[in-house]
């Protein structure tokens, strides 16, 4: 992730690593998982199928057993709040004044009388640590990583990160607030790069969506599991889901991803729950869609790939623009603010702190990425779900992109922002024709409005320029006369 200014009063975290400081590394949305094993169903023509956009979901979704694919261990401490620093943050983060949330938190509570009650978010992440900003106690939704701590226990800060834009319920006199405080957090752990396998071996199983060698525990097997373990609760409403496989494109996909996928369209078409996905972030693994053909990318991002059943979310900096570790691709949904993050503090001991910065390679780093753009669109899917339990997980996701502030292109969407930056005011207040039972507008050539072309008669108009012309040549001649005449009398 690329630097950017950090802001003043930054709470500095390092982890209790003996006889050394250790850096900060927030588990990387991209990266972690490399898909293994035989690919399948290689396209054979140009026109781009499999590249852009992944064939149609098809088989039944994983089963879930609720454990790793292997042992894990702990190589590393869980990130350690920094004792000395008592710094409160009650800066209000730029995202969320940009989004207007408080004034959408205002219109949620004067129409359901709670902010995201009665709605409950699976976060798939790194864990959650209980933050004592919660309002409701996080659940212990899975592990597989460590399965006795039941997704409660975040070594790597990044869960409980995300889980705080979705959920944190502040006090009056801190200006960061979660989008739908009521919400109740489900923790599910999927990866972590504090943990590797116990055997001390490669990381890498073939034939089973494997990690990077080195990358810690996570992969696409057991992201696909999560995703069936969340659906399957019953009172899940929303999916989160920060982390991605990033991956060069080949026009094909693997087993793995076909699994996740289905397991995907089980979640959306069978339990009706909205998935919200990280567009991924652009790193020496990840090269960003900016090759010449937008429908051949260099990079194919899972889940958000699936943009069918995912609102995939990509960042905007403060200039409003994307941000430029936010990779493009013709499966982006939404944007949101991913900059200069602002949420609870996931170091232990627990406490009532926020952070805004971390340590990354010795430096301070503001908190950034698209991992923390789409928990505002989860927080926004509570809270639309919330105010229209009446919508199904489709059509809560057409609202959410038709109230989106488009961007300047054909159709009202582009491959960097998708159909533009979340509009929370928009999206619980606005009339969305397709839910009334309106036609969806379509292009239309308009006219002009400018009066038809004068097909006029030239004639008088060069008579008249004639007769002009011909004065003038009888005035030029006299003249020339005349002029002769004088000349010869003084001769």
């Amino acid at each position: 992730m690329g630097p950017v200014s950090g802001r003043k009063g930054a709470h500095v975290r390092k982890l209790g690593v003996p006889g050394r400081t250790a850096v900060v590394v927030l588990a990387a949305a991209l990266g972690t998982m490399s898909p293994a094993g035989a690919w399948a169903q290689t396209t054979d023509d140009d026109s781009g199928l499999y590249y852009a956009y992944p064939p149609p979901s098809s088989g039944s979704p994983p089963s879930d057993d609720g454990q790793p694919d292997q042992a894990y261990k702990k190589n590393t401490e869980c990130v350690q709040r920094d004792l000395n620093n008592n710094l409160v943050l009650r800066d209000k983060p730029w995202g969320q004044t940009y989004l207007q949330i408080e004034e959408a938190q205002r219109l949620a509570l004067a129409k359901t009388g709670t902010i995201g009650g009665n709605k409950t978010v699976a976060v798939i992440d790194t864990g959650v640590t209980n933050h004592p900003y919660f309002k409701h106690p996080v659940i212990g939704g899975g592990d597989y990583v460590n399965p006795p701590n039941n997704g409660l226990e975040d070594c790597d800060g990044h869960g409980t990160e995300v889980a705080g834009i979705i959920a944190a319920n502040t006090p009056a006199d801190i200006g960061f607030k979660g989008v739908a405080p009521d919400t109740q957090i489900v923790s599910i752990r999927q990866s972590s790069q504090n943990y590797g396998p116990a055997n001390g071996g490669s990381s890498s199983q073939s034939g089973k969506g494997s990690r990077q060698q080195g990358d810690g525990a996570g992969n696409l097997t057991t992201l696909a599991k999560a995703v069936r373990r969340a659906a399957d609760r019953g009172d899940v409403s929303v999916i989160n889901m920060s982390v991605d496989n990033c991956r060069q494109s080949t026009g094909t996909i693997s087993p793995q991803e076909q699994a996740l996928q289905a397991a995907i369209h089980y979640a959306v078409h069978v339990k009706n729950i909205v998935v919200v996905a990280a567009a991924g972030n652009v790193s020496d693994s990840c090269k960003q869609n900016d090759q010449p053909n937008p429908n051949k990318p260099q990079s194919i991002v899972s889940p958000p790939w699936f943009s069918d059943d995912v609102l995939s979310v990509a960042a905007v900096d403060e200039t409003g623009g994307v941000a430029n570790f936010s990779v493009h691709g013709p499966w982006v949904s939404v944007a949101a603010p991913g900059t200069n993050i602002t949420s609870l503090d996931p170091s232990q001991p627990a406490s009532t702190a926020l952070a805004n910065q971390v340590v990354e390679g010795g430096n301070l780093q503001p908190i950034q990425g698209t991992s923390f753009a789409a928990p505002y669109v989860t927080g926004l899917v509570a809270l639309v779900r919330a105010q229209f339990p009446g919508l199904n997980a489709q059509q809560v996701m057409h609202r959410i992109e038709a109230t989106a502030q488009h961007p300047g292109a054909p159709g009202g969407r582009d491959n960097y922002i998708g159909h533009g930056v979340v509009n929370p005011v928009a999206a619980l207040s606005a009339i969305v024709p397709e839910e009334e039972g309106i036609p969806a507008a379509k292009d239309e050539q308009l006219p002009s409005g400018l009066p038809p072309a004068a097909h006029r008669d030239w004639a008088p108009v060069i008579v008249a320029l004639g007769g002009t012309g011909g004065g003038l040549l009888v005035l030029l001649i006299t003249l020339f006369v005349m002029h002769t005449i004088r000349r010869n009398r003084h001769a």
